[in-house]
């Protein structure tokens, strides 16, 4: 057995980091306020090329005051990607909101654009109208941003774009969290870049951002005493993790690229195996490679993704099964979902992994991971 437990993906500082806290603490700006959460915003508008940008305590903070800004209420619809983790629904149901779910589709992992349509050619038939819809860039890939933003354009449906796992990737030359009326980022530990815990709203529109800064800071207003007119959240980034945040920036490109390099290792090491499938990177678009993931034949391996993500676990290698889909969540058991014939979401958690994804691991380690797979895989055909 390893001595150092391989992990999905963990905390992977750059170096700067300390000297940004360290600056943090010398200023004693260690509220939700400083120049750490200034320049860490301005860093991501840069990189995204995104007008304005708001640092949060969590990437669902995001995506709550999104909802909020959109004046989403008790009662409305609104569309989401179901092959995702809750996060990107719980906050419709913070707003007393519906969700809906959309099935993927398998090309991208992601929303797929027929069955948005039909869902808002259904809702359109009823006489309602869909508040938002939240479409999520699975792992690191970015869904068919195109397609959906020309159907929503038509419906008259403002997307917010969840890109929690997707910093850093390009569809046919944006950025992801670009393409919606928001954007949302997370930089929780085990993201590709991380503030501990925190998030970022993003927008091409200024004064909605401007309306979310207030919003996250209780809804303040301009007076000598605390004046409040409206409801608000105490969302902000402590200035803190905004500076682990200004040295993870520095070194984004880096990680995305090794990222990338660990997920083309496991290729290489296992796409000769019949009955794997590693997850498309669709045309036009720069996958992060987030977490590297996998689909399982076990008719044609004779092994389940369940039995894989076992035995790496005995070897203290940490895997995982993709996201159970919202639309098989006992929380959402009521909620409607849309599909175009096959249950492709049901499918994907059904056959697929997230194997080892830790940009600290060495090459041995990836190896290792690797030949467990395949002695794993072999096992059952000598003994078949």
């Amino acid at each position: 057995m390893s001595q150092r437990r391989i992990l999905l993906s963990s905390p992977h500082m750059g170096g700067t980091e300390k000297k940004y806290v360290q600056e943090a603490f010398n200023t004693n700006w260690i509220a939700p306020l400083g120049e750490n959460v200034n320049i860490f915003e301005d860093q991501v508008k840069e990189f995204t090329g995104a007008k304005a940008a708001c640092a949060l305590a969590s990437g669902t903070g995001g995506i709550h005051l999104a909802l909020d800004l959109l004046k989403v209420e008790r009662g409305d619809i609104v569309l989401c990607s179901s092959l995702t983790f809750v996060a990107s629904a719980n906050p419709v149901l913070y707003h007393g909101a519906k969700p809906v779910f959309i099935d993927s589709e398998l090309d991208s992992w992601n929303m797929c654009p027929r069955a948005l349509e039909k869902a808002l050619k259904y809702y359109k038939m009823q006489g309602k109208q869909p508040k938002a819809v939240i479409v999520v860039n699975l792992y690191g890939q970015s869904a068919r941003m195109d397609e959906i933003s020309e159907i929503c354009r038509r419906y008259g449906v403002p997307i917010i774009e969840d890109a929690a796992e997707s910093l850093g990737a390009v569809y046919k030359g944006r950025m992801s969290g670009t393409f919606g009326k928001f954007g949302i980022f997370s930089f929780n530990g085990n993201k590709i870049i991380t503030t501990s815990g925190g998030g970022m709203i993003i927008s091409n529109d200024e004064a909605l951002i401007e309306k979310a800064l207030k919003k996250a800071t209780q809804s303040k207003e301009v007076a000598a005493h605390y004046q409040h007119e409206s409801v608000g959240y105490n969302y902000r980034l402590s200035n803190v993790c905004a500076g682990i945040g200004r040295g993870q920036m520095e070194v984004l490109e880096e990680r995305v690229q090794q990222k990338r390099d660990i997920f083309d290792k496991y290729v290489a090491g296992l796409d000769d195996m019949e009955g794997i499938e590693f997850m498309p990177e669709i045309e036009g678009s720069y996958h992060t490679r987030w977490l590297s993931t996998m689909l399982i034949d076990p008719k044609k391996l004779g092994v389940s993704a369940s039995e894989l993500i076992e035995y790496l676990d005995e070897h203290n290698i940490e895997s995982r099964p993709v996201w159970k889909p919202l639309h098989m969540q006992p929380l959402f058991e009521d909620a409607a979902y849309f599909s175009v014939g096959n249950d492709n979401a049901k499918y994907l958690f059904e056959h697929g992994i997230c194997l080892p994804s830790d940009t600290k691991m060495t090459d041995e380690e990836i190896d290792r991971v690797i030949e467990l797979c395949r002695e794993r895989i072999l096992a059952h055909e000598l003994f078949a």
